[in-house]
């Protein structure tokens, strides 16, 4: 990474950096985001079916973000909430904003699958058919599979003076239909969920597929709904069907747990788990635009929702449920396969515990402890097998005669996750093993009581973290009995444990037996599982406790470097890059605000929310944003700080958000092996040269996509990354 040069701080008067037109608003950062996932659906350089994904992701990110972000909102308006945010927005102004903002994107989003996917799809052998398209050869094989498959499943709910309106479930799909009693000639309304036990979309057989010049399609389908829909009458035998209409809601699905006052956390959370499958005010009704205004109205007042609170599209709902069809077999239609490779410091040291021995002595020269302590190793996630180092790492300790005990944290993991087979493993072989579960992990909480239930019940320790704090750190811990000496083997992460995200988020990690490190880590085990009020760390910034201050520091030690070589009238200045999911601290911003001032030069790579807001003359024109969206997840955090030519770089699990910083047990490190920092330092080289799928942050807080300039070639930074790894 180039050495930064001085750039003189201009004479200014004060700015109140606390002022809110210095911050973009967090929840409209945040649809920026998903906007720039938007765009890789839309983008014709993105291969036919990753667009399908991206529009999918599109969806699925819009669903949570109403069931945790919009519902609190909601809740502050109701509670009558006059707190300003750092941009100066109150709850409902937000609110305005969020409608305004999204309208047209969810529009766009619609008229694109419609208008250009769909017929791409088909044009390619995939055929997501309306019903009404289907000739009667295809309408009597799916009027079979309706009386057969769907019919038993189905459970009409009628709404009138003695049947009070349904509780609609978060997230359903449903049919409101209207029928008329042909004796009374009364309308009357019913409700019709659509079952999520069966697939969204219906497959044809192959011999019913559609048929085009002779060739056979890949996938011809028709959404469940309207399979249902074009079978009513079995459901209200008697009745003339009137008119029948799709709608879906959406509902507040954040967990409320009182720690402080849980006797036992895990029932209390199951508690809560309960409640939410059955309760949570609706906080969005998505619509058809050929819903009439009185089925509409008479949703809306039920469900006790505004008129902002309704979004009305053309086309399918729940497009979400497209991601079924992303895995198709049409390679050509797909990213280039990636298979993550085995890094070079392991490839050598391949032991024979991966073929599933059970307890074994290791020979020197063939495990994995041999090649940590020959010097640290650096991994980087999807580029680098997971299998093949972290997995192995905690297997390999599970079955090592030599190991006494292992210690980690999860937060996420995959539901047949081999990390917790490893340590039941571990703990039937007699090893000490303690395994902290973050139950608090959102939308993650019921998976991560079944695997504590089976850790408790194999003997591991199990604890659920501190009150008030949710523990995101990502680190383990083995030790060892080596020639009558205990050493200690850590591995400190930025992302989860868990095998299946691991091959679609980058993130990056730290094997280590430095002693220093081993130290810590014992310490903040301890912090975890007992009763510790440990203050200071050797080398680790541990949040709640030293982190924040710490990056503080870091940051304020570029800006007097800068201060004193402009005193000594030397041309050079400090320089910080910074790689995160999202930026809102608003104490962090104001020290980056600065450093900007002072003249460091500062590049973020935020793949989410910035509420930072760059390139502002005398505030933040030295910061430059940039976001990269792309095939993997960017979601691994590294800092880097110039320190007078002495450079730092450090990785770990948190963000620079006030809930990572304060309300979260988080852990970063500092690298200390020269090779790895030269890695990191062209990791982050690679990211900022991007012009394939970077975006740069405008100071009015609208993203512009890069482009290479004339006659020069795109440049994917996941890409690089990934022939980097090959060579």
């Amino acid at each position: 990474m180039s050495k930064p040069k001085k750039t003189p701080a201009k004479n200014q008067p004060q700015i109140n950096l606390s002022d809110p037109e210095y911050y973009f608003n967090r929840e409209q950062s945040w649809l920026e985001f998903n906007n720039r996932v938007l765009h890789e659906a839309l983008d014709p350089r993105t291969p036919l079916l990753e667009r399908l994904k991206f529009l999918a992701i599109f969806s699925s990110n819009l669903d949570e973000y109403f069931m945790v972000r919009v519902a609190a909102l909601k809740q502050q308006v109701e509670a009558k909430v006059s707190k300003l945010t750092s941009d100066g927005k109150r709850p409902q102004e937000q609110l305005d904003a969020i409608n305004k903002r999204l309208l047209p994107m969810v529009t766009q989003q619609h008229a694109y699958f419609d208008q250009t996917l769909r017929p791409k799809l088909a044009a390619n052998g995939i055929h997501i058919f309306d019903y009404i398209d289907l000739n009667q050869e295809q309408r009597n094989y799916l009027h079979r599979y309706f009386k057969e498959q769907v019919f038993p499943v189905l459970t009409p709910l009628a709404v009138d003076p003695s049947h009070p309106f349904p509780f609609l479930s978060n997230l359903s799909l449903n049919l409101a239909v209207v029928v008329r009693d042909p004796n009374t000639r009364e309308e009357l309304f019913a409700r019709v969920k659509v079952p999520q036990v069966l697939p969204r979309f219906l497959p044809l057989p192959e011999d019913l597929q559609w048929q085009q010049k002779g060739k056979s399609s890949v996938w011809t389908g028709v959404p469940l709904e309207q399979v249902i829909a074009h079978n009513l009458e079995a459901l209200f035998p008697g009745m003339d069907i009137q008119e029948y209409h799709p709608f879906r809601i959406t509902r507040n699905a954040d967990l409320t747990v009182e720690e402080d006052e849980a006797e036992d956390l895990l029932l209390a959370i199951e508690q809560e788990l309960r409640k939410r499958r059955f309760t949570g005010s609706a906080v969005r009704l998505e619509i058809q635009a050929v819903m009439p205004p009185a089925v509409r109205d008479m949703l809306r007042d039920e469900l006790d929702l505004g008129e902002q609170d309704v979004y009305v599209v053309e086309g399918l709902l729940g497009l979400k449920d497209l991601m079924s069809l992303v895995g198709l077999p049409v390679p050509e239609l797909k990213d280039t396969p990636w298979t993550p490779v085995v890094p070079p410091r392991l490839r050598n040291s391949q032991s024979s515990i991966v073929l599933g021995k059970s307890m074994l002595d290791i020979e020197d020269g063939e495990d994995i402890f041999t090649t940590i302590r020959q010097g640290d190793v650096m991994l980087h996630h999807p580029y680098h097998s997971f299998t093949a180092t972290v997995q192995r790492f905690i297997t390999e300790a599970a079955r090592d005669r030599s190991v006494l005990a292992i210690k980690m944290t999860l937060y996420r993991t995959s539901g047949d996750s081999p990390i917790v087979s490893s340590l039941i493993e571990a703990a039937e072989n007699g090893k000490q093993v303690a395994v902290l579960v973050e139950l608090k992990a959102r939308f993650d909480e019921e998976n991560n009581i079944n695997w504590a239930r089976k850790l408790e019940q194999a003997g591991v320790h199990v604890v659920y973290g501190l009150v008030g704090l949710k523990t995101h750190t990502k680190i383990v811990m083995v030790v060892r009995r080596e020639d009558g000496f205990i050493r200690r083997y850590v591995h400190i992460g930025t992302g989860n444990y868990n095998p299946k995200t691991a091959g679609l988020y980058t993130d990056v990690g730290l094997l280590s037996c430095r002693e220093d490190l081993g130290a810590d880590l014992t310490d903040l085990f301890n912090y975890l599982t007992g009763y510790s009020r440990q203050v200071s760390y050797r080398k680790l910034l541990v949040a709640p406790v030293n982190m924040r201050d710490r990056f503080l520091a870091l940051i304020r030690r570029e800006v007097e470097f800068c201060r004193l070589n402009a005193e000594n009238g030397t041309d050079s200045c400090g320089r910080i890059v910074a790689k995160m999911n999202a930026l809102v601290d608003p104490q962090i911003i104001v020290a980056l605000y600065e450093a900007s001032q002072a003249g460091v030069k500062i590049d973020l790579i935020v793949r989410g929310i910035c509420c930072l807001r760059p390139g502002v003359e005398g505030v933040s024109e030295n910061i430059r944003v940039i976001s990269i969206i792309g095939r993997f997840l960017e979601h691994s955090r590294i800092f880097y700080f110039f320190n007078g030519g002495d450079e730092e770089v450090y990785i770990g699990s948190a963000d620079w958000m006030q809930r990572n910083l304060t309300r979260r047990v988080e852990a970063i490190v500092q690298v200390e092996d020269p090779t790895i920092v030269m890695e990191l330092q062209e990791i982050l080289g690679v990211m900022l040269a991007d012009n394939r799928q970077a975006w740069d942050l405008q100071s009015g807080g609208h993203y512009s996509q890069r482009r290479p300039p004339a006659n020069n070639p795109e440049v994917s930074s996941q890409q690089i990354l990934m022939d980097m790894a090959l060579s």
